[in-house]
């Protein structure tokens, strides 16, 4: 490796040679996959102070993004409390501390359901509600390391023990620890290499907790009982099927415990019946693994009849809600509930005593479904409605089976989230809070837009776009174009729904447009839109991008050099493949933690999530035609000597979901085959650390990391040196 102060850094060239079904693929820079050699830590390390160098004259604007972020947010605040059996649950903030405190107050009136409310002039060092408990002082367990992260936490049924893991790496294997809430005494018992955190056995005396294989799979479920070493649990489920990972839950009624064991197309569950002993009781199968049969099971009861509420696709892709009873049960004997609507995906379903909660999604929105209960079943069927036309809404933290409410969340691109209660009996929507943006901040100095883009095969891909309000009025021209900063995903079926950000002010308060690309490969707009953006239909989701791109442009939204793509992680992957295919569309690229060398990830099976991902991606080892499907797309694969935008990629060290080396590679050859030879000075690598796949821990650190990307991106689209509180002079014009 060479480097000089006027010039990036160079990964040497060391091919290796591989051949996949008569395909000859040469390697030149997967030594950098040693993760342990000072040679590679050397070369991580040239790039981030490349990366700082080209990137000095940000340093001021940097540090005021930093602080437009910090100014705009409330430090010192609490989340509305949750209720769970006698107790108030909720958080709390500090100005200056990085993670803050939960905490607890017990209820003192059964039959009110209307969270307590701080007083106004509560100190940061007084209790935020009479009888407050600390339960975890979080930046008091963060104290000593360099990064922190809470994973679950749980309590008891009888409220006196916490069990809570923490990650100080960013592998996400967690430490379980347990403390008395009597005494503020941690037991001796630990529990170490756990996925998450623990579920609670409502007896109290034991809990279960998910481990990880090599390939950090979670394939193994125990049963702890308190007092005894780890190397004492039973193992109460192995999941051998390497497609498949495994995850453990308790249902709301708290009368059942389940086991899924899950592959991207295929579910089993296994229950067990919290009413025997957890050392004796068996585990059932509620239905035999079908190969592409999906399920979820709940415990509802309907008509005062317990029974199991199975939402699946048997019916059709969409999924149907069914009822079954409290035995193994096979598909063919699911009595609909919900009929399968090719027009509405059914997504989830939460049970209470009173009533269902529905999460489903038509038309690219999210809705959410009540169905009333009474003595004879479902009595009633309604949508919880809001007026505006673009919206996020989801249920919140309803733990008790019992609550007559649901608390829901709800926000836009413009309105900050906020947290309901509906009162199912009245249908009563009452607002319990909306996150505070100081500052003045008003939504309606925001607009918002949906718009449609055509595919190349004509399909319409539906975009969400946010801006300053007036930022396109141009006195002489009627409207002009804007810089925009595109985001997209597009994978797993994960859809990217509008969202508010208060980091994302700092774009649109200097004029600037957010748009988000809802491509196939996501799940916005049903299981096709799924379906449709996966496998060997993967380059739909590339074109969707360029289509919505193109549209921005076509549109006079927008101009290419004024626009900046960005993805993380799978949407790192699209934005990398966009970025060959379609270059000249963006006068940048922001890459987050990108899969962006997805052929040689899939072509192993030792990795992390590789064996798990066959039915994402498909298997490039088995099948030549997934193996040229992906060579065709795969952005490290695809680099070539052609010009490409400026590109800021960000990694971090210990991400086990997507390996640091995949944007090390893919900017090492991307510099060596610039045409002019100069190494492409603006393609920058940033690697944190000490972190994993969701960044920097602490919410500061979390402010500096954005503020790092945002200015970057405004450095792109001409707009660094523009006053957000002067929005007009400064501004590129529209030709």
């Amino acid at each position: 490796m060479t480097t000089g102060p006027q010039q990036p850094p160079r990964a040497e060239a060391r091919p290796v040679e591989e051949t996949h079904h008569g395909h000859v693929r040469v390697d030149d820079y997967d030594w950098l996959r040693d993760k342990g050699s000072p040679e590679v830590t050397a070369y991580l390390e040239a790039e981030n102070a490349w990366t700082q160098e080209r990137t000095a004259h940000l340093a001021g604007l940097r540090q005021r993004i930093f602080e437009e972020i910090r100014s705009r947010t409330l430090e010192t605040d609490l989340s509305v409390p949750t209720r769970n059996r006698g107790w108030w649950y909720y958080g709390r903030s500090f100005e200056g501390k990085e993670y803050g405190a939960s905490c607890r107050v017990p209820v003192t009136d059964p039959d009110d359901w209307t969270p307590p409310r701080p007083a106004a002039d509560c100190a940061p060092d007084e209790p935020a509600l009479p009888g407050e408990q600390v339960l975890l002082d979080l930046d008091a367990l963060a104290q000593g390391h360099d990064f922190f992260s809470l994973g679950g936490s749980s309590i008891t049924a009888d409220g006196d023990l916490l069990a809570y893991a923490v990650d100080t790496v960013g592998d996400e294997r967690y430490t379980v620890r347990f403390k008395d809430l009597t005494t503020g005494g941690l037991l001796d018992d630990e529990l170490t290499g756990v996925l998450g955190g623990v579920t609670w056995h409502p007896s109290g005396t034991d809990c279960y907790y998910s481990t990880v294989d090599e390939t950090w799979r979670p394939d193994k479920v125990w049963r702890h009982r308190l007092g005894t070493a780890q190397a004492d649990d039973e193992l109460v489920f192995h999941e051998t099927d390497a497609r498949f990972w495994s995850g453990l839950g308790r249902t709301r009624s708290d009368r059942f415990l389940v086991i899924a064991s899950s592959s991207k197309t295929t579910t089993e569950y296994r229950y067990l019946d919290t009413h025997e002993d957890p050392a004796t009781a068996t585990w059932q199968v509620f239905c035999e693994r079908r190969q592409g049969l999906e399920h979820h099971l709940e415990h509802a009861v309907l008509g005062g009849e317990d029974v199991f509420l199975v939402l699946h696709n048997a019916a059709g892709p969409d999924h149907e809600l069914g009822v079954a009873p409290l035995a193994p049960t096979p598909p063919e004997q699911w009595r609909p509930l919900i009929a399968h609507d090719p027009a509405v995906r059914l997504e989830d379903v939460d049970a209470f005593r009173t009533h269902l909660v529905v999460h489903q999604r038509s038309g690219g929105l999210t809705q959410l479904r009540v169905l009333d209960l009474d003595e004879t079943g479902v009595s009633d069927d309604h949508l919880v409605e809001f007026p505006e036309p673009l919206y996020t809404i989801g249920s919140g933290s309803n733990p008790s089976f019992d609550q007559p409410t649901v608390r829901l969340g709800y926000t836009t691109m413009a309105v900050p989230s906020s947290v309901y209660d509906y009162d199912v009996r009245t249908r009563e929507l009452t607002l319990l809070r909306r996150t505070p943006v100081l500052g003045g901040y008003d939504p309606a100095d925001y607009e918002e837009h949906r718009l449609w883009a055509t595919a190349d095969d004509g399909t319409q891909v539906p975009i969400s776009v946010v801006c300053r309000r007036g930022a396109r009025e141009d006195e002489t021209m009627g409207s002009r174009p804007v810089p925009l900063l595109l985001y997209g995903y597009g994978a797993y079926e994960m859809s990217i729904d509008p969202y508010f950000s208060v980091a994302r002010l700092s774009l649109l308060d200097r004029g600037a447009a957010f748009a988000i690309a809802h491509v196939r490969g996501g799940g916005e707009m049903g299981r096709r839109w799924y379906d449709q953006g996966k496998l060997l239909a993967k380059t739909n989701t590339f074109d969707d991008f360029t289509a919505c791109a193109r549209h921005l442009v076509e549109t006079g939204w927008t101009r290419p050099e004024l626009m900046v793509a960005e993805g993380g992680s799978a949407g790192g992957l699209l934005v990398g493949a966009v970025a060959n295919r379609a270059p000249e569309l963006f006068g940048g690229i922001v890459a987050n933690v990108p899969f962006v060398d997805a052929l040689t990830s899939m072509l192993d099976a030792s990795l992390p999530l590789t064996v798990g991902e066959y039915e994402e991606w498909g298997n490039p080892e088995a099948d030549p035609e997934v193996y040229e499907a992906m060579a065709g797309y795969a952005p490290y694969d695809q680099v070539g000597a052609q010009a490409y935008p400026p590109i800021l990629a960000e990694t971090s060290l210990n991400d086990t979901r997507v390996l640091y080396v995949e944007p090390a590679k893919w900017v090492a050859k991307l510099r060596a085959t610039d045409p002019t030879g100069g190494g492409r000075p603006d393609v920058l690598l940033r690697t944190e650390m000490a972190a994993g796949h969701g960044g920097v821990s602490g919410r500061y650190q979390a402010w500096h990391d954005r503020a790092f990307s945002l200015a970057w991106i405004l450095d792109r689209m001409g707009l660094a040196d523009v006053d957000p509180d002067h929005r007009g002079p400064g501004l590129p014009q529209g030709d």
